[in-house]
């Protein structure tokens, strides 16, 4: 298998960093719904038509940290096979000198079933972590959804805060933020998506080698 588990390593490390940031704007966009809420309701009649939009920005940013939440869960299960597999093929590459170097011995053989072993152990994590890296492909497209919804809101949020009076910087403020947080995590979850069609084709191009 020609492919080095360095590489993963740096794409699974990449996507670590890109998830908390992501995480992390989430919250803002929550905290700007609860600020948004505050001011929303001093306006009164004014911001009644923002009231609604800052209880579904709030759902936005939860629904975005939860999922990001299950991710950074199987991140952590990338690494892990990751580290597993370096492991196994270590090992496996110990046991090819050790069979070269025993070549004609007594016991040979049973070199040759522990070399198969770690040999398949290997191939196990290979193909578990493909599996989690195309469910993880799956679940990055579910955060781009409520980003895209949320620069929606932010458009509708500023027709809102038009009619707001004194309100109106206030409540533009907040648009902008969740505007801003919108194409934040878009950015970021690109560039994950991006890791992880790396670490795809490196797979693909390591099924065809051997360990």
């Amino acid at each position: 298998m020609r492919s080095s588990t360095s590489s993963q390593f740096v794409a699974v490390a990449s996507i670590a960093a890109e998830l908390s940031a992501v995480l992390q704007v989430a919250k803002e966009i929550s905290l700007a719904a609860a600020n948004a809420k505050a001011i929303a309701f001093r306006a009164g009649e004014k911001a009644k038509g923002f009231k609604p939009i800052t209880d579904f920005i709030n759902e936005l940013a939860k629904d975005t940290m939860a999922v990001v939440n299950r991710i950074n869960a199987d991140t952590l299960n990338l690494y892990r096979l990751t580290v597993a597999e370096q492991r196994m093929r270590e090992a496996n590459r110990h046991f090819d000198l050790a069979v070269a170097a025993a070549a004609g011995a007594r016991h040979a053989d049973s070199l040759l079933r522990v070399r198969e072993t770690a040999r398949r152990q290997a191939e196990a994590c290979h193909g578990e972590f493909s599996i989690h890296v195309d469910d993880l492909l799956n679940q990055l497209s579910g955060i781009l959804y409520p980003a895209r919804a949320a620069r929606v809101i932010a458009a509708n949020s500023r027709i809102e805060a038009s009619q707001a009076g004194e309100y109106l910087q206030s409540l533009q403020a907040v648009a902008e933020s969740v505007d801003r947080a919108a194409q934040i995590i878009n950015e970021k979850v690109s560039k994950c998506r991006g890791a992880l069609v790396a670490i795809s084709a490196g797979y693909a191009q390591g099924n065809q080698g051997q360990l």
